[in-house]
């Protein structure tokens, strides 16, 4: 067992601080336009250097075809390929379903706690090269006890993971447990256990959330776990709206608590869930390139995240399960600054968006938003 580190973490809190209703992230002024035909090796320049968090993003799903093939050249009995060439052709999904599978063919990759610290503590180490400075990193604990991981030894591993990427990256992990939907209620129960049994619940623990399919899986039914959860202290952050229509928005909202959605893409198709998202300050963790790659959008011409903006609707940038899909957080930042027709100055406001909506604590928020106007007032200098 992984000796487990103690501290104190950050206390929750059951109501995040009131978002400021600041200006929508600045357009491009003609003078700054540029053609998206081009390299735009300045904005992505821009972007590589701009301090950032990350509210949206699976721990397994983080990993990189590096850690990828590492695990799998420990298991060799996996399905999944141990060459990193190889691996992108298997990270080519048909659908959402498809997905799905190979997800759990890399989740089945993790199978001791030494496992479990290396994909935490490399996906950190991959994230401070973003100048990510605090993720809010799903993970899913069912995932890996139902295949025999001691239930202690994990929470182990990915608090030492945590405390060490800090001290080492200065990348600020915390962890969102999240219900596999398609594992049905006893998963639920499961990691509801986890998330607020006080010898076993980690320091880094800060919101639960509910993902996998949601065709088939409704939302409502998992309302008493997430009052458990909401009643130990933790923050609602449930998938909804991604592969269906809003109305399982709605009932993430209604049933759930949500306090941010996890993705929400087809809330454009509703006036008044959109009104309803911007009035009550409820933010969408949008993926774009995420959403192209399971086909829950047909092309990134299509995407409604500058729908959700006109609408006054608060989103976040976020990678989704980024080596999985081709990507990684700067990727995504370029895509919304195509998307919004964003400036230096809009997308800084963008990755501020992403600090006042996220968990961490008010210091913590202070000090990342100030880094960020720090930074950009340093790009923007004659």
């Amino acid at each position: 067992m992984i000796p487990k580190t103690h501290h104190t973490a950050p206390p929750n809190h059951r109501t995040a601080p009131p978002i400021s209703r600041s200006p929508a992230p600045t357009r491009r002024t003609p003078a700054r336009r540029r053609s998206w035909g081009g390299t735009l090796t300045d904005l992505h320049a821009f972007i590589a250097g701009l301090p950032k968090a990350e509210l949206h993003v699976h721990h397994v799903g983080s990993a990189s075809p590096r850690i990828v093939s590492e695990l799998a050249a420990r298991h060799r009995d996996s399905k999944v390929p141990s060459d990193p060439e190889a691996l992108v052709d298997y990270f080519t999904f048909t659908d959402f379903a498809h997905f799905i599978d190979v997800y759990l063919s890399v989740v089945d990759l993790i199978r001791t706690p030494e496992d479990v610290r290396l994909l935490t503590y490399e996906v950190a180490r991959d994230m401070a090269r973003q100048q990510i400075r605090y993720a809010e990193l799903t993970i899913t604990p069912f995932s890996s006890t139902r295949r025999g991981i001691d239930e202690g030894a994990f929470m182990d591993a990915i608090e030492d993971a945590r405390i060490a990427a800090e001290a080492d990256f200065g990348t600020i992990l915390r962890w969102c447990f999240d219900i596999p939907g398609e594992a049905g209620l006893e998963s639920a129960e499961e990691t509801v256990r986890l998330a607020t049994t006080d010898k076993l619940r980690p320091e880094g623990l800060v919101s639960f959330g509910l993902g996998g399919p949601e065709i088939g899986v409704p939302r409502p039914q998992f309302k008493p776990y997430f009052d458990r959860a909401i009643a130990a202290g933790l923050h609602s952050v449930p998938h909804a709206g991604e592969t269906t229509g809003p109305g399982t928005v709605w009932d993430a909202l209604t049933d759930l608590r949500a306090e941010r959605i996890g993705h929400g893409t087809s809330s454009a198709q509703d006036p008044k869930l959109l009104a309803h998202l911007a009035e009550h300050r409820i933010p969408l963790e949008v993926c774009p390139t995420s959403n192209i790659a399971t086909r829950a959008v047909r092309t990134l011409d299509e995407h409604p995240m500058k729908k959700f903006v006109e609408a006054g609707v608060v989103v976040t940038v976020n990678s989704d399960d980024p080596p999985m899909f081709g990507t990684d957080l700067n990727n995504e930042y370029a895509v919304a600054a195509r998307l919004l027709d964003l400036d230096e100055r809009g997308l800084a406001e963008l990755a501020k968006n992403a600090v006042a909506v996220s968990f961490l604590d008010a210091p913590g928020k202070a000090a990342l938003a100030a880094e960020i106007d720090t930074y950009t007032a340093g790009w923007l200098a004659p």
